[in-house]
């Protein structure tokens, strides 16, 4: 297709996603294309929350807080959809996949609007099997179905859909590379308190690389359920030099990255975590399990190491092995500063106009 032109009409996009306060890569992505396309002549940008603030005394209590927030959603949901062009909706899976994409498809049909599913989950196997009664048939009501990887274009096509694979991206100036020689024993975490997430393994492997590097630290970004199970995990390895930094802003996170020299990440379910390809714009190298599409941008021994699921000892094996071997710290980095450059908004700017202008039959 193509490069998108100029039009009398600017193509009105609505864009639906979590917002602050909720902390997540669907917010950041959101915010980021957001950003991008306010300076795009041939997209008017418009953005819904599928977590509208409201009456917000009432928001403190959990099950009317859902209630309240769903009524207001869907209320603007019907103001806004009627004046755009096309809706481009994040989702994520399960239950929150029923209260966000499903009333802004069903509304966009409604009102004969073309929908965007831009399905971030790595949850979507699972998802699409067990949900499959209710999230198949209201994946089907959408016009273009965009994931940010490779490996979901895999499950989508496994459950007979087509997708459009458009990758996340990352600031490069923003996340701005340092060099660091020699490699300190500085480590961070940066994922959610989800189960899946699965940090305890993280605390595991730092346990491990206490023995041999006792003025390691540990620098743990995030917050959820999990957050009273892994504080006392730390107390019972023993562990020095943890700090829970809690919930960060987007905003703030460069600087997280400038303080640590080594990323961790250890999740059991993941599709193409955002916070790897900012580790390797910022110059930190990539200790990761392969969960789900992770494979796919991190290359074991080029870019970054893999180690197994829930293999805290592999993790930490791979650590050391990286403060002690230089040339394979510098290398991984190397390769990983590279990398990344496939991830950079300029990269998918034109895919993402090239959606919106044939959902808009725009050419």
């Amino acid at each position: 297709m193509k490069e998108p032109l100029e039009c009398d009409q600017p193509i009105k996009i609505l864009i639906i996603a979590p917002a602050l306060p909720i902390v997540g890569g669907q917010t950041v992505q959101a915010n980021r294309l957001l950003d991008k396309l306010q300076a795009e002549s041939s997209v008017k940008t418009a953005f819904q929350p599928i977590n509208p603030i409201f009456l917000k005394p009432l928001q403190s209590v959990r099950f009317i807080r859902t209630v309240v927030t769903t009524l207001k959603y869907v209320f603007d949901l019907l103001l806004k959809i009627p004046r755009c062009d096309v809706v481009h909706i994040f989702s994520a899976s399960y239950y929150s996949f029923m209260l966000a994409p499903t009333p802004a498809v069903l509304i966009s049909k409604l009102f004969g609007k073309r929908a965007i599913l831009n399905y971030r989950s790595g949850e979507a196997e699972d998802h699409l099997t067990r949900w499959k009664r209710t999230a198949v048939p209201t994946v089907r009501m959408f016009d273009k179905i965009v994931v940010p990887s490779d490996y979901l274009v895999g499950v989508f096509e496994n459950h007979g859909f087509d997708s459009v694979p458009i990758f996340n991206f990352v600031d490069t100036e923003l996340f701005s590379f340092r060099k660091r020689d020699p490699f300190r024993p500085v480590f961070l975490s940066n994922r959610n308190f989800e189960a899946h997430y699965n940090v305890s393994c993280i605390l595991k492997a730092f346990h491990n690389i206490q023995k041999e590097w006792i003025e390691a630290r540990l620098i743990v970004v995030g917050g959820g359920p999990e957050r009273e199970y892994l504080q006392a995990t730390t107390e019972n390895l023993g562990l020095r030099n943890v700090e829970f930094y809690g919930q960060i802003e987007p905003s703030r996170m460069p600087e997280i990255y400038g303080e640590a020299d080594i990323y961790l990440n250890s999740p059991n379910i993941d599709n193409m975590p955002s916070s790897l390809l900012e580790a390797f714009s910022s110059g930190l190298p990539v200790v990761t399990t392969n969960a789900g599409g992770i494979p796919y941008i991190v290359e074991n021994e080029k870019n970054g190491l893999l180690v197994e699921i829930n293999d805290h000892e592999g993790m930490a094996n791979a650590a050391i092995r990286l403060l002690r071997d230089k040339d394979l710290a510098r290398r991984v980095v190397n390769s990983a500063r590279e990398e990344v450059e496939r991830y950079s908004w300029e990269n998918v700017r034109k895919q993402w106009l090239d959606v919106y202008h044939e959902l808009a039959n725009r050419s």
